[in-house]
């Protein structure tokens, strides 16, 4: 159903993004795959061709450098566009808002609304002229309520679930599907973008410690591909997903 398609993943390097890179190749898609870590991206790269003899495009690339992602942009569309985009960058610096961290607030923003936004421009005007496409978005479990010293954090994942709705809404008339991809705590490197030594201890020891039956990466990439492979007449709009022992 997805073979010969291409995919752009965004935060490819790791994760959920490497995953769904594995899982997708796996099926015969053909990717171009980008993050911040070229080491990590070109190994990827050379097993996905030697293994599936998919086509796999590289571009080093932060999400929140606009300049940097209209020129990727550029590059897809030369190569003839995408037809599906996973938006999965994204950082989780979190602390309490009280403690001031300015710096890291606007990291988020640029990261995780700036980054989807970019990707999203770039790649949508071409999958609405040909009247077909796929945008899966990866939000959090943040984007339906708040936790402590995780407010900012939280408000980026509403905005996405927001904005994902919203091109939801706008994209029917192109044929264009858009999911909102809602994970609980999932076994990747997120909580080592936590600077705040007190909060960062705290959020391994309590979802992230060693045998805790979190959520794995081919978990999502799984989840992901379900959306995908739904007939051109279903949209998964969104999908909540969160390990038994998670309740919140």
């Amino acid at each position: 159903m997805l073979q010969g398609k291409t995919a752009w993943i965004t935060g490819a390097s790791s994760g959920i993004g490497e995953a769904t890179a594995r899982r997708l190749a796996k099926e015969g898609v053909n990717l171009v795959l980008t993050a911040r870590r070229e080491e990590k991206l070109v190994a990827l790269a050379a097993e996905l061709e030697a293994k599936y003899g998919v086509a796999v495009a590289l571009e080093v690339a932060d999400v929140s450098d606009r300049p940097v992602m209209e020129v990727v942009g550029e590059k897809i569309a030369e190569r003839g566009g995408v037809d599906i985009l996973i938006n999965n960058a994204g950082t989780m610096p979190i602390s309490p808002i009280l403690s001031g961290r300015v710096d890291e607030w606007e990291q988020m923003i640029d990261v995780n609304i700036k980054g989807v936004l970019y990707a999203i421009n770039a790649v949508y005007s071409g999958m609405a002229e040909r009247k077909s496409g796929h945008i899966v978005n990866i939000s959090s479990i943040a984007a339906r309520q708040t936790y402590q010293s995780a407010g900012v954090y939280a408000g980026t994942k509403h905005a996405v679930r927001a904005i994902s709705d919203t091109l939801r809404k706008e994209a029917i008339r192109f044929g264009v599907r858009v999911t909102d991809i809602q994970p609980g705590a999932v076994a990747t490197e997120l909580p080592d973008s936590i600077n705040h030594p007190k909060i960062r201890d705290a959020v391994k020891a309590n979802m992230y410690a060693e045998g805790s039956e979190i959520l794995q990466p081919d978990d999502i990439a799984n989840a992901i591909y379900y959306a995908l492979t739904q007939p051109a007449y279903i949209d998964v709009s969104e999908l909540h997903i969160r390990p038994v022992i998670q309740e919140d």
